[in-house]
């Protein structure tokens, strides 16, 4: 139905580049992990200290369940949730896309996008949701993206552009990946418990434009990672990582242009990010690798494109950092890693308390670490481990930070918080 930082770059270089890319600002969160996607942010005053009270600018209740990550564009913050209800023909389980006023909280807009028979959802699992993909905001249209259960494209004010339901596969857990945006391609992944493969829409209207088998030879199938789009030596990729490997797209027409195995590894959630002519990636469940690939070559690259590996602290659910040069990772049991990028040399590994899974930020010369019980660690960014704070939030939460200017956007289980730096 249809109604990163180039091989040999300084980290200074690196800096000027993303100042200079072509984004909303720094007050901006057009996505998830930001603007570049990875997780790093210009924003200046970010908050360091914060309480369930303190330096709370706002908390407003969000209504269903959820774990989509905030998105911040022009003074606006958009999420999405899932609300079981009642319609005339019985139960639903109704799929929203939320408008709030980033400076108060207040509501601006509710849309419900999709309406499902709860029977017919995806098995759930306690760490997913039926709303656990973060929108995406481009040039004053909003892509809100549920899996198998449905795609649709807002404008600002709410109005629905199209929606697209025909994209069909058996999830596991939910669904969990975002989409990504290049040129008029909208490309996410189709990683279900059989046939996986990724897809691309046409962002003007909804209709597909291809769709690509995984190359994959795991006997576990499912997967929910987040494509990254990269710049190798002029070309544009789509890389995606899923079970047993990652791949690279054109994406222009979904052709696979290389890949690397890693495995049995599966149910990967992890989003690479890209730097010094390299993607950092980890594997996926059950034993994650923390591996370097050399994004360039065609068909398998495994054995001369890997550059190192690392097989201790690996996380299987929030994604890597890439700042300067250090790669910094949490793993899903609270041991976080920071080690050189180019080399896989061990700064340090700290345990910080808790489980994780959202993803960690670089901001302000600071990373921000989130567990699952709603409490952020914040440590100085380098090569030797300095805690700064430790801000306890009282609340389950599995969605990644937002970041504007001054302020964090945090989503727990009921509520979103801003955060005020000073």
């Amino acid at each position: 139905m249809l109604t990163s930082m180039p091989h040999g770059m300084s980290a200074v270089a690196f800096w000027i580049v993303l100042v200079a890319l072509p984004v909303t600002g720094a007050e901006d969160w057009p996505g998830f992990r930001g603007p570049t996607g990875q997780g790093l942010s210009t924003a200046s005053n970010v908050p360091l200290e914060w309480t369930s009270t303190k330096n709370v600018a706002w908390k407003q209740s969000i209504p269903g369940k959820g774990w989509s990550s905030p998105v911040l564009v022009e003074g606006r913050i958009f999420l999405t949730t899932a609300v079981a209800g009642e319609n005339s023909s019985g139960s639903i389980l109704a799929l929203h896309a939320l408008c709030l006023d980033e400076k108060d909280g207040a509501l601006k807009w509710d849309k419900t996008l999709f309406e499902h028979d709860p029977g017919k959802a995806p098995r759930g699992h306690m760490k997913n949701s039926q709303a656990s993909a973060t929108p995406l905001i481009h040039k004053g249209h909003i892509y809100a993206h549920f899996g198998h259960l449905g795609t649709a494209c807002l404008d600002l004010n709410g109005n629905v552009l199209w929606r697209n339901t025909n994209i069909h596969y058996p999830p596991v857990h939910g669904n969990g990946g975002s989409p990504v945006l290049v040129d008029n391609a909208l490309v996410f992944s189709c990683d279900g418990a059989s046939d996986p493969f990724v897809v691309a829409l046409d962002a003007k209207t909804g209709n597909e434009l291809w769709r690509t088998a995984r190359t994959t030879t795991a006997q576990k199938r499912f997967s929910f990672s987040t494509p990254l789009v990269i710049d190798v030596d002029g070309k544009q990729q789509v890389v995606s990582a899923a079970s047993g490997g990652i791949s690279a797209y054109d994406p222009k027409t979904g052709k696979e242009l290389w890949f690397a195995r890693y495995g049995e590894g599966y149910s990967v959630v992890p989003r690479p990010v890209f730097g010094h002519g390299l993607l950092f990636l980890s594997s996926g469940f059950d034993h994650p690798v923390v591996m370097a690939v050399r994004p360039t070559g065609s068909g398998d690259v495994t054995t001369t494109h890997v550059l190192w590996t690392l097989a201790k602290g690996g996380p299987t659910t929030p994604s890597l950092l890439l700042a300067g040069d250090e790669l910094y990772f949490v793993s899903d049991n609270g041991i976080a890693s920071c080690v050189d990028a180019t080399t896989g040399k061990l700064h340090w590994q700290e345990r910080l308390g808790g489980n994780y899974s959202a993803s960690p930020i670089h901001a302000a010369g600071r990373v921000y670490f989130q567990n699952e019980e709603g409490t952020a660690v914040v440590v100085k960014a380098g090569k030797t481990f300095e805690k700064l704070a430790t801000n306890a939030l009282g609340e389950r939460s599995l969605a990644s930070f937002a970041v504007g200017e001054g302020a964090l956007f945090i989503r727990t289980e009921k509520n979103l918080f801003k955060v005020k730096g000073g």
